[in-house]
């Protein structure tokens, strides 16, 4: 696959609360086959003011897969295949500090990885070695328009900070979040970190929306979170989301041309002439650039 052929496209991961994109005109449903298995769900594609738009509910429609059921490899590697090059990663969060109440927006700058899954967390092996730059693991230049965005809609939303990823399912003990505030992380969640890892070694610009739906279970006048708790504010954040999505998804660039779309000129080890055919194939929609 060579890039110029697709023309760049959005993606859309929504999270606990988004199963479906109504923005979308013309929409339809696709279903992709990756060579790491299936997405989650069928993928929705269409247009928002006329840029082509691809969305993908990241627990499936009627949230049936846990967060370490989620085939990350497949969702991502199936939004690149279909053209997707800037990625809005739309997710609910619980808060680790008293700044970020219920409803607020987090634009995280920065992850901490708790997870005990990495080797799903990249494409690469099977012959072929690369390390991807990650000091600065999301798009700042896509967070900046997701903030514009938020602020034009007067929503309370913060650009940067923290997000510790855990496995889950279970939400933290106190001990755990007591602890994760004391080293100064800001949010917590369970799925943003691989998609993170993964859209970057995809050459896609990537930005975690999270939404606060709780003060996780450290902040002791409040009663330790709940899905009772999580639900009430998802409903409210969804909708907030979806206006975000409409209003950012026109001001994003018709051209691919940000330093996340060129990261692995610099992170693949292994020589051209060592590549083995099949993981070469098997990665074609990620690699297709530097085919001979």
């Amino acid at each position: 696959m060579k890039d110029d052929l697709i023309p760049p496209a959005v993606g859309i991961i929504g999270g606990s609360g988004i199963y479906q994109m109504e923005a979308l005109r013309g929409m339809r449903e696709l279903s992709v086959t990756t060579p790491f298995g299936p997405p989650s769900d069928v993928i929705f594609a269409g247009q928002i003011e006329g840029r082509d738009v691809f969305f993908l509910p990241r627990h499936a429609r009627g949230h049936r897969l846990l967060p370490t059921e989620i085939n990350h490899r497949a969702n991502i590697y199936a939004l690149r295949s279909l053209g997707v090059r800037w990625l809005l990663s739309v997710g609910a969060v619980g808060s680790l500090q008293e700044k970020y109440p219920p409803r607020h927006l987090v634009l995280p700058d920065q992850f901490f990885d708790r997870t005990s899954r990495r080797s799903e967390h990249t494409f690469f092996g099977a012959g072929i070695v690369a390390h991807v730059s990650f000091a600065d693991p999301t798009s700042t230049a896509l967070r900046a328009i997701v903030e514009w965005a938020a602020r034009e809609l007067d929503l309370p939303v913060h650009n940067g900070g923290t997000y510790v990823n855990m496995d889950g399912p279970a939400f933290s003990t106190r001990a755990e979040s007591n602890a994760n505030r004391q080293l100064g992380f800001d949010v917590i969640g369970m799925t943003n970190l691989p998609e993170a890892k993964l859209a970057r070694e995809a050459e896609i610009a990537m930005a975690s929306v999270a939404f606060v739906t709780d003060y996780d279970c450290w902040k002791t006048d409040e009663a330790p979170v709940t899905v009772e708790t999580v639900i009430a504010h998802l409903l409210a954040n969804a909708e907030t989301a979806k206006q975000i999505i409409a209003a950012v998804v026109p001001r994003l660039p018709t051209v691919a041309d940000w330093p996340e779309h060129r990261v692995l000129d610099t992170a693949i080890i292994t020589a051209r002439g060592d590549w083995p055919v099949a993981t070469t194939e098997k990665l074609a929609a990620i690699l297709g650039r530097f085919a001979a």
